[in-house]
């Protein structure tokens, strides 16, 4: 299968090669209508439809607000108008636009080789989900997701990349839009955007409202989803502007939280992939506020300068039944059995989170010339806290988390197993088992970062440098650690033509371990992990943005990983120590393109291979999220592409997106087989109305988007779904 895409993909590049001279001479504007005055001679398309509509020619995600042929960095933009028309949710829906990237778990992904879970909302840390609720976009305008190590930048991180939503701005100058939904699995919804002028010269305001109920593939499984969003700008004396927004979201996913189906060890599903180990009683609630102020401003012709503050209030509420281990009946019996699990044990978890994060970030850039050098200077700050109150509970009297379980009739507070093949729900009775909450714990995190950044422009070459510094603090349960860390960046490009540039960096990353493993007990306090990438690469641009390419190779070295102490637990103290001894190499190579085929016909297709590999370890190849010597839910190749054709004389676009995802490995060590999905848009607009026909899973393939522990099993990708969308701007 690999075979066969990597030569569909380079039969796609050599047309799209081939075809270059026939689009610079064919007829039209973007729409592709002919002007019959020039006697049948072809006028060149002035502006590419793919740049219209999925490309973003300046992003700010790398501090810089820089076009993506003068950056040493690789930042790829989904836009709102890739999210519409691939009817984008939340996260999880755009992650095959991104080379190099696919689900690991939840909000989390892999990343060039490296599980990675930070998000940043408007650049600034502080993630309004929680975790375990997965970002959604009703109020995202464009999200960036910025390869690599990105410590000099945005301070702790690990090194594969980090996500940057950007949500949307009041701007009167927009169209306000209404939309209702309905589709399978009893969907319906709506949303309402409405933009307008205050009034006052340079002022707006936005109101957002989203409200979408489903019941989801996997069994006992529905989504209630809202967002709730308020914004208005104001153009303030002294050429400064300020927005200021406020947004809620609310959550319910019943039988949730979600773990996967069991497998074998091929990665073969033992069950209907709609199995779900909850009851209809379990659920998954967020409640979350945010506000935020965002300031820009400048100070003469030189000086320009940004201040963000943040603040998060949530709360998340979760019951389920968590599968603590699979039975085989008949092994358990002493008969003969094929080895074959029939039952999964259950422990019941009842679980709150309550946090409370704020964030603050400014920039300062200064930019001159001295003589034929061009000169910007970034300083910057940024602090982060944030505090979370927990009780993680459900016990026995052992301080567990409630885990007891009969195979047969069960007294009312037993845990009933559930069967793999047939499973029964609404035999165990959650409301009767012996559940007491665990005394609240307490942590707290403290970020502090300063950072400086300098680029200088010399003829055709542009060189940047940064240092950053930052202090870190973390507290359990009355118990702190604190450390620093220096992040170093270097970058470099070199424009060959005027559209066509290579470039390379060098860029460091670090993570402070986490604070259970500081304790003293565990062998703590430990240094951060620590990460060092080196990249080139070769971005293009070619006739007038309709066609646009970029590749990269890459080495990430991963140093100061934990792994499990041989010793065990020297101090008999009852913890398991850990040491500080492991290293992880990630080598790879990404090509991306967008490319207007003929005036009407759109592509954008991503590639990235990749290696993830153990390079040191302490003999006892016990590194977190491996086995053997592979890193679990790397795949080596990974291939997506979007295309998009319109039709003019019936205003309707029909597009086509897919999906390729290689073997895998589990945290387990059990495959995770590839796949190939595609998914379907039909598109018919007509001024200010808009239908959107979206099928997903087109061929109703069963497969599995990662791997986790066998215990719990791999998470099934959803079978084929359809929805309707129908919009309305004014």
């Amino acid at each position: 299968m690999t075979e066969k895409l990597l030569a569909a993909a380079i039969a796609a590049s050599a047309l799209l090669l081939s075809a270059i001279p026939v689009q610079a001479q064919q007829a039209g504007d973007a729409d592709g209508n002919r002007d019959a005055s020039e006697g049948g001679i072809d006028e060149i398309v002035v502006t590419g439809r793919a740049r219209a509509l999925y490309r973003v020619q300046e992003t700010d995600t790398g501090k810089l607000t820089v076009d993506p042929l003068s950056s040493s960095q690789l930042v790829t933009s989904i836009n709102a108008q890739l999210i519409q028309d691939q009817g984008a949710r939340d996260a999880q829906d755009i992650y095959r636009n991104i080379s190099g990237v696919n689900l690991f778990s939840y909000a989390g992904v892999t990343a060039r080789g490296f599980r990675q879970e930070e998000i940043f909302f408007d650049g600034l840390r502080g993630d309004p989900y929680v975790g375990f609720n997965v970002p959604q976009l009703f109020n995202i305008e464009r999200v960036d997701f910025l390869k690599g190590p990105a410590g000099m930048l945005y301070g702790p991180g690990a090194p594969g990349g980090l996500f940057n939503y950007v949500t949307k701005k009041p701007d009167a100058s927009q169209p306000s839009r209404a939309r209702i939904v309905i589709g399978d699995e009893s969907r319906y919804g709506g949303s309402l955007e409405v933009n307008g002028s205050t009034g006052l010269a340079g002022s707006a305001w936005r109101v957002g409202v989203f409200y979408e109920e489903r019941d989801t593939p996997r069994f006992n499984t529905a989504s209630d989803t809202g967002i709730y969003d308020l914004g208005v700008s104001f153009a303030l004396p002294g050429d400064t502007n300020l927005v200021l927004q406020a947004t809620r979201y609310v959550q319910d996913l019943q039988g949730n939280r979600l773990r996967g189906v069991p497998v074998t060890d091929n990665g073969d599903f033992l069950t209907d992939r709609r199995w779900n180990h909850n009851e209809a009683s379990d659920f998954l609630d967020l409640e979350s506020d945010l506000v935020q102020a965002l300031f820009d401003g400048a100070i003469g012709d030189n000086l320009t300068w940004d201040l963000k503050l943040r603040y998060t209030d949530s709360m998340q509420e979760q019951n389920y039944h968590e599968p603590i281990r699979l039975i085989d009946v008949e092994a358990l019996l002493g008969a003969p059995t094929d080895g074959t699990p029939d039952l999964a044990a259950r422990q019941f978890r009842d679980q709150l989170r309550k946090e409370e994060q704020f964030s603050l970030g400014t920039n300062w850039v200064w930019s001159t010339t001295f003589g034929k050098v061009g000169n910007r200077l970034l300083a910057g700050f940024e602090y982060f806290e944030g505090e979370e109150v927990a009780n993680l509970g459900g016990l026995n009297p052992t301080g567990d988390m409630l885990q007891r379980f009969l195979l047969g009739a069960s007294l009312p507070t037993d845990i009933v197993p559930l069967s793999i093949t047939d499973p029964v729900y609404g035999i165990t009775q959650p409301q009767n088992y012996a559940v007491a909450f665990r005394p609240p714990r307490e942590t707290a995190q403290e970020r502090r970062g300063a950072y400086l950044l300098n680029e200088v422009s010399i003829g055709r070459w542009i060189v940047a440098g940064g240092v950053r510094f930052d202090e870190f603090e973390d507290e359990l349960a009355g118990r702190t650690f604190s450390d620093d860390n220096v992040s170093i960046r270097l970058g470099a490009v070199y424009k060959m033509l005027e559209n066509v540039s290579l470039f390379a960096q060098w860029a460091e990353s670090y993570e402070p371990q986490s604070v259970r493993s500081q304790i003293p007990e565990a062998g703590g306090p430990f240094d951060p992990t620590e990460g060092v990438m080196s990249e080139i690469g070769i971005k293009a641009d070619f006739l007038e943005g309709r066609i646009q390419a970029s590749a990269a190779a890459y080495e990430i070295v991963r140093e100061n990983i934990l792994q499990n102490d041989p010793a065990g637990d020297p101090e008999g103290d009852g913890v398991n120590n850990s040491v500080q001894f492991g290293e992880v190499t990630s080598q790879g190579f990404e090509f991306d393109i967008a490319a207007d085929i003929t005036p009407n016909w759109v592509l954008t297709a991503s590639y990235g291979y990749n290696d993830t590999r153990i390079t040191e370890d302490n003999g006892r190849s016990t590194i977190r999220n491996s086995v053997g010597d592979r890193f679990a839910n790397a795949p080596r190749h990974q291939f997506g592409f979007w295309t998009r054709y319109q039709v003019p004389d019936i205003d309707t676009a029909f597009a086509l997106g897919g999906d390729y995802v290689d073997d895998r490995l589990s945290l387990s060590g059990q495959r995770v087989q590839s796949y190939t999905v595609y998914d379907a848009s039909v598109i018919w607009d007509r001024g200010p109305y808009m239908l959107l026909l979206r099928i997903e899973n087109l061929f109703d393939e069963t497969y599995a988007e990662s791997g986790f522990l066998s215990r719990t099993g791999h998470f099934p990708g959803d079978p084929r779904t359809y929805f309707l969308e129908v919009y309305a701007e004014w």
